[in-house]
């Protein structure tokens, strides 16, 4: 959403797939998950007092949203990419399967990952390590607002402290927010390293893939 209270931001998606064409420089395969969070607070508050199970539905077709409209910024730079849901609609894009990501990281393309798990009560952190796994990323990267984690919101707190490392388990110990407690559980369950970053600082994606330390890394027990 850029610098606006909600929607899609025009500059911003394109800075994003400027960032993505540099990294594509780099020969990689590139798989991502998009949340909603742009789209759904402008509709906030249409879901207060609203079934969790239908919330989140709405969330996750939000996110499809997103999706398609970084596919269009993509290929409209010449970056042949996929859009696949994991809930159903053919009409709009092909529904996820793990052989159909890997087969389009083989064409080259970048790969999409839209609707969440398909599932209410899970987030898109908990999605993108699930899809991480599945495809056997080397690497998690979380793209956010600020440049790593912190013992508190450096938003809101001057003195918040940064870390440059960290287990997962001293991450769900000290109740950081940096992804939900399912999504860091399951990394932690399968060794998946992850890396946070700040995604408003221009090349800091291509760094998270060269191994440069651009924000903080949690790995280990």
């Amino acid at each position: 959403m850029g610098s606006a209270s909600y929607g899609i931001h025009p500059e911003m998606l394109d800075y994003v797939t400027d960032e993505v064409k540099g990294l594509l420089e780099l020969d990689v395969q590139l798989g991502i998950v998009i949340g909603a969070g742009n789209i759904f607070r402008g509709v906030a508050g249409a879901s207060k007092g609203m079934d969790r199970s239908s919330a989140d539905n709405m969330g996750m077709l939000a996110t499809l949203i997103n999706s398609l409209a970084l596919r269009d910024a993509l290929e409209k730079k010449d970056m042949p990419s996929r859009v696949l849901s994991a809930i159903p609609m053919p009409t709009v894009c092909e529904s996820y399967s793990c052989r159909e990501a890997l087969h389009q990281f083989k064409k080259g393309r970048v790969v999409i990952f839209g609707a969440g798990t398909g599932n209410p009560y899970f987030t898109t952190d908990t999605a993108a390590v699930l899809r991480g796994l599945e495809i056997g990323a080397e690497v998690i990267c979380k793209a956010t607002r600020v440049d790593g984690v912190y013992d508190k919101d450096p938003l809101l707190h001057k003195d918040a402290v940064k870390f440059d490392q960290l287990t997962y388990s001293e991450v769900l110990a000290r109740q950081l927010r940096v992804m939900d407690s399912a999504a860091i559980s399951l990394a932690r369950d399968n060794s998946k390293t992850i890396l946070v970053f700040d995604l408003n600082k221009p090349g800091n994606i291509r760094k998270a893939v060269c191994g440069e330390n651009s924000g903080t890394i949690i790995k280990g027990n």
